[in-house]
C-alpha cells in the first residue's frame, strides 16, 4: 500500500511544489494568484483522485486482493484509509510550499515533528497502549475492549490519516490565504512547466523502488532482506540531500535575480560536496559501528552482514544523486524542464535494463552497482547539457578532486583495510584537513562575517 502510494502522491502533487517556487520568482507582483493557482490545481486533482477511488472502491480492491476475497472486508478498508490518507497529504502540498517560500523553517519544521509524533505515539497506542489497558483492567479497559482488534495492521493506517488530519488543521491559516480565483493563461504556463517536472519525479521513484521489486521478482526473500537492512546505512546521506533540497529550492529561486546568482549557486555547489564527501567518508569509516543498526534481529544479525560490500557502491550512488539534484537548478531557472523529463528517463532506462541483467547473476551486487551508475550518468548529463544552455561557473577542478579522493578513501577503507575503523577515521581526519587546507582562505572570510 505504501508502494503504491509513493507514486501516487506524486501524479497528485503534479510537479506543482517546483513549480509554485519558480513561478513565484517569475511573477513578483502575482504571488497571490501562483499561490491561488498552484493550489486549485493540486486540490482539484487530489479531489477528483478522491471521489473517483471511492466510487471504484470495490474494484481497486478486489485487484489489490488479486481475486483472494478471503481478507475482503479489511483490505476495503484499507484502501478506504488511503484514499483519504493520499487526498489530505495531498492537499497541504502547497501550504507547505508556501511555508518554506515565507522563510519559515521554524514552523514547518514544528508542523512535521507534530506529525511524525503523531503517527509514532497514535501507532504504539494502538499496538501496546490499548492492549495494555485491558490486560490490565484499567480505566476504560471495557469500552477499549468491545471494539479493539488484537494486532490487527490497519490501526496503523488509521494513525497515519489521523496524523495527516492534526496536520491539516494546523495548516488551516495557509489554507485561509487561499483566494478561489483562477488565472487561465498563468494554467497553460505552469501546466507546461510541471507536467515534465511530474514524469521526472516519476522516474526518480521507479529509480528508487525498481530494484527491490526486481529483485523480489528474480532472487530470494533473504537476498531482498539482506539489501533492505544494508541499503538502510544510505539513508543518512538520503537525509542530508533532502534536507538540502528542502532548504535550498525556495532559496535557489529567490536568489536567481541578483546580479551574482551564479557565482552563489557555485559556490553552494562547491561546499555541498565538500559536506557530502566528509559524511561519504565518515559513514563509511564507521561503518563497523553502523553495521550493528541495520535490522532489529539480533539473533541473526551477522546474516545481514553479508551484503555490507554493496554499501560502498550505495553511498556513492546517493552522493551522485545529490550534487544531480544540486545541478538541475539550471533546468528548472532557465524554465526548461523537459531537459529533466530526458535525464530521468535516462536514468529509469538504465535502471530497467541493468538491474533485469544483472540481478539474476550478481543478485543485490548489481542492483548496487546500477544505483551508482543511473545517478552518476544523471550527474554527468545535467552537468553537460547545463553548461550549454545554462553555464554555472563551478569550480570542477575542487569538486572532481573531492568527490575522486573521498572515492579512493572509502574503496581502500572498505577493501584494502578490510573497514578498519582506526586507519578509515585516520583517513577521514586527513582528508577534513586537507579541505580545511584548500578552503581555509574562504572559511576565514565566512567566519568573519558571521
Amino acid at each position: 500500500m505504501y508502494a503504491y502510494a509513493s507514486l501516487i502522491n506524486a501524479v497528485l502533487a503534479f510537479g506543482m511544489e517546483t513549480t509554485f517556487f519558480r513561478y513565484l520568482n517569475k511573477h513578483e507582483n502575482q504571488k497571490q494568484q501562483v499561490y491561488n493557482n498552484s493550489f486549485i490545481i493540486v486540490a482539484f486533482i487530489s479531489t477528483l483522485f478522491l471521489i473517483t477511488g471511492l466510487v471504484f472502491i470495490d474494484p481497486i480492491t478486489k485487484w489489490l486482493l488479486n481475486n483472494d476475497m478471503s481478507h475482503y472486508q479489511d483490505q476495503r478498508r484499507y484502501v478506504q484509509y488511503f484514499l483519504w490518507l493520499l487526498f489530505s497529504d495531498a492537499i497541504c502540498v502547497i501550504p507547505f510550499a508556501k511555508i518554506r517560500a515565507d522563510g519559515k523553517p521554524f514552523r514547518y519544521s514544528i508542523i512535521k515533528f507534530i506529525n511524525i509524533f503523531s503517527y509514532v505515539s497514535i501507532s504504539l497506542f494502538f499496538i501496546y497502549g490499548i492492549p495494555l489497558i485491558i490486560k490490565n483492567n484499567w480505566p476504560f479497559a471495557e469500552f477499549f475492549e468491545s471494539w479493539f482488534r488484537d494486532k490487527w495492521v490497519g490501526y496503523v493506517f488509521i494513525a497515519n490519516l489521523i496524523a495527516s488530519v492534526i496536520t491539516f488543521i494546523l495548516l488551516v491559516p495557509e489554507f485561509l490565504m487561499v483566494q478561489f480565483r483562477f488565472n487561465k493563461a498563468m494554467f497553460k504556463t505552469m501546466l507546461s512547466y510541471s507536467w515534465p517536472v511530474l514524469v521526472a519525479n516519476l522516474s526518480f521513484i521507479i529509480n528508487e523502488n525498481l530494484d527491490k521489486i526486481l529483485l523480489d521478482k528474480y532472487t530470494t526473500e533473504a537476498q531482498v532482506g539482506i539489501y533492505g537492512a544494508v541499503c538502510k546505512l544510505a539513508i543518512f546521506i538520503s537525509i542530508f540531500n533532502m534536507a538540502f533540497r528542502l532548504g535550498a529550492e525556495p532559496f535557489f529561486f529567490s536568489y536567481a535575480k541578483n546580479a551574482n546568482a551564479k557565482d552563489t549557486y557555485a559556490k553552494i555547489l562547491q561546499y555541498f560536496v565538500i559536506a557530502l564527501s566528509i559524511i561519504f567518508v565518515a559513514l563509511t569509516a564507521n561503518i563497523e559501528i553502523l553495521k550493528y543498526f541495520i535490522s532489529r534481529d539480533e539473533k541473526h544479525l551477522a546474516e545481514y552482514w553479508v551484503g555490507l560490500p554493496a554499501v560502498p557502491y550505495l553511498l556513492l550512488g546517493y552522493v551522485c544523486l545529490g550534487v544531480y539534484m544540486n545541478l538541475s537548478i539550471w533546468y528548472r531557472l532557465s524554465d526548461q524542464t523537459r531537459f529533466g523529463l530526458y535525464i530521468s528517463l535516462v536514468g529509469a532506462t538504465i535502471t530497467i535494463v541493468f538491474n533485469m541483467v544483472l540481478i539474476p547473476r550478481y543478485s543485490y551486487m548489481g542492483s548496487a552497482w546500477v544505483s551508482m551508475a543511473t545517478y552518476g550518468t544523471m550527474m554527468i548529463i545535467s552537468y553537460v547539457l547545463g553548461q550549454k544552455y545554462y553555464p554555472i561557473p563551478y569550480n570542477l577542478k575542487k569538486i572532481l578532486l573531492y568527490l575522486i579522493i573521498s572515492t579512493i578513501i572509502v574503496f581502500t577503507s572498505f577493501f584494502v583495510f578490510n573497514r578498519n575503523i582506526y586507519i578509515g577515521n585516520a583517513m577521514l581526519l586527513a582528508f577534513v584537513a586537507g579541505i580545511f587546507y584548500l578552503e581555509k582562505k574562504d572559511l576565514m572570510k565566512i567566519l568573519r562575517k558571521g
